[in-house]
């Protein structure tokens, strides 16, 4: 069973956390009165999308302050946030953070004896064949150290800020979504840095399945609370079946015996309401003294009055615990949409690729014609191009050769979803976009995604990233005109198991044209891909199963820009 809300209390646990509060500068709580430990080993940190992962990694790594209580970490702290920025100028070596070790090296090398060279080194006198090894672990071999960073693509990227980190040797390390960005392949070499992983503690947020099956625990982050599961993901989901079987079962129970308080709460007054006509009835035919049918009178309803108290407490109570087991009971709201003036005629050409060259990524020459709502997958190794590509046909860069034309009302949702103006509520980012439309007819149509009442005036600068994507979605579809043609980039970066089914269930409503880049398979077979095309010199048609061999193909490793 699982231990709820004091943590996992392993031994040797070094990350803990008293009394912990935290509030947005807008009132907005995260946390309130939060204590956990987190013990060694790998924890993964699951929740819905806006729970507060990424807030609580960030009071564990000290970039958040807590409002009360308090953060004790035994150890030095590493952590890999979810937005990755490097400068693209820099050297690998910058990027890992071993420059200046390896220009001592060098110098002492070459004779000099300064004491300052010799401090500098300290004890790592081997740090260049560790950060070989290192990228080499992750797939990065070819990285090597004096290449720069502008060279990599967004997914190597990533690793490479893990190799950085990796290489400081950290106690505690903190991942916020490290798959995100990452190709199949890069995902494997995660996957095996994350198993091998023997240090200390390891706190993983994600909704990577694969790599939630990695870790020795699972947390649930859930209202303000954690609660902890042993083993991997799919001891949890089994662990969270049985906990929601057994709670389905003690609400039904709980809604019975609401039911059945109610009835007798109902007969009891049919008895009292008959027993007073009864006792009127006797008293006028007996033809007793007023004094006496007073007092009779009122005995019947001092004990009327505390038979039906009795019903009336035993209904409230069974109430409570209805209500108690119904919070017990999960109930994951669906998006819901209807986009009919985003319908596309299947024969009205939407896209067009002419010996399209783009200016990035290992595209040589592009041909593609899209006609009418067809869903098209774009696939490839990091570096490939893909979000180069999407670029280009959103007008962001101009190719170096060829012609595209859209010749429909098109949208573009990017990786960092930086489509939202953070000072603005969502209510009014959706506004920006669709000058028509009223604001009662904003609120009804954002209530389908979720942002319902007071949440519509939610600042955009204070969602979690699930949230941000949903709010951006709305924004997008809502949009004047309507978008014939959508294309995502990564759009399940961010997003919890609950965030792609709705993300899943609102594509499932669009009926205009689709063309998604995404690493994530699953998703892509859910939201119906008509065209699957690999990403490599030329966009090469293909099928799911040829899509898998060629993206866990750990062949050439890619290199460029995505």
């Amino acid at each position: 069973m699982p231990n709820a809300d004091n943590g996992f209390n392993a031994p040797g646990s070094s990350v803990t956390c008293s009394g912990l509060s935290f509030r947005w500068p807008d009132g907005t709580a995260v946390f309130d009165q939060l204590s956990l430990t987190i013990g060694r080993g790998r924890t993964g940190l699951v929740g819905a999308n806006g729970s507060g992962k990424s807030t609580l990694l960030g009071l564990l790594a000290g970039r958040l302050r807590p409002s009360q209580g308090s953060v004790t970490v035994g150890g030095r702290l590493a952590h890999l946030p979810q937005d990755i920025t490097l400068d693209t100028a820099l050297r690998v070596e910058e990027a890992l953070g071993i420059a200046e070790r390896r220009r001592a090296l060098r110098a002492i090398e070459a004779g000099e004896v300064s004491d300052e060279h010799f401090e500098t080194v300290g004890d790592d006198w081997d740090v260049e064949e560790r950060a070989l090894a290192t990228l080499g672990s992750l797939g990065l071999a070819e990285a090597g150290l004096d290449r720069t960073v502008g060279e990599l693509s967004g997914g190597e990227t990533v690793l490479l800020r893990l190799a950085a980190l990796l290489l400081e040797r950290p106690d505690v390390l903190l991942l916020d979504e490290p798959t995100n960005n990452l190709d199949l392949f890069a995902r494997r070499r995660l996957h095996e840095a994350v198993d091998s992983w023997r240090s200390g503690v390891l706190v993983v947020v994600s909704h990577d399945r694969e790599l939630l099956e990695r870790v020795d625990r699972i947390a649930e982050l859930r209202s303000g609370s954690v609660t902890s599961y042993g083993g991997g993901w799919s001891a949890y989901q089994e662990a969270l079946a049985a906990q929601q079987e057994a709670a389905g079962r003690t609400l039904r129970a709980a809604e019975s015996d609401v039911r059945r308080q109610k009835r007798e709460l109902e007969e009891t007054q049919i008895k009292v309401a008959r027993r007073r006509r009864n006792s009127r009835k006797m008293d006028a035919q007996r033809r007793a003294p007023r004094i006496v049918a007073g007092e009779r009178k009122r005995s019947a309803q001092e004990s009327a009055g505390r038979l039906r108290g009795v019903q009336e407490d035993r209904l409230h109570q069974a109430r409570e615990r209805r209500e108690e087991a119904a919070e017990a009971v999960r109930n994951d709201e669906e998006i819901r949409v209807d986009l009919p003036r985003t319908a596309v005629p299947a024969g009205r050409t939407v896209l067009t690729l002419r010996e399209l060259r783009p200016r990035y990524g290992r595209l040589r020459e592009a041909e593609l014609q899209v006609r009418g709502p067809e869903r098209v997958a774009l696939v490839g190794r990091n570096g490939a191009g893909k979000t180069t590509l999407l670029r280009t046909l959103a007008g962001q860069l101009e190719p170096l050769s060829g012609h595209a034309e859209v010749s429909v009302p098109l949208r573009f949702l990017p990786q960092r979803l930086d489509v939202l103006d953070e000072e603005l509520s969502i209510a009014a980012n959706v506004a920006r976009v669709a000058p028509g439309v009223t604001d009662n007819q904003i609120r009804s149509q954002l209530a389908r995604f979720l942002f319902k009442g007071a949440r519509a005036e939610q600042l955009a600068g204070t969602l979690s990233g699930g949230e941000r994507l949903r709010a951006a979605l709305a924004a997008m579809l809502l949009a004047s005109p309507p978008p014939q043609l959508l294309m995502l980039d990564e759009p399940t970066n961010n997003l919890d198991m609950a965030g792609v089914r709705q993300l899943t269930s609102a594509l499932a409503s669009y009926e205009g044209a689709l063309l998604v880049a995404a690493h994530d398979l699953g998703f892509l077979e859910s939201v119906g891909i008509t065209r699957w095309l690999f990403v490599g010199e030329e966009l090469q048609e293909t099928g799911i199963d040829e899509v898998r061999d060629l993206l866990a193909d750990a062949g050439a490793t890619d290199t460029g820009s995505d």
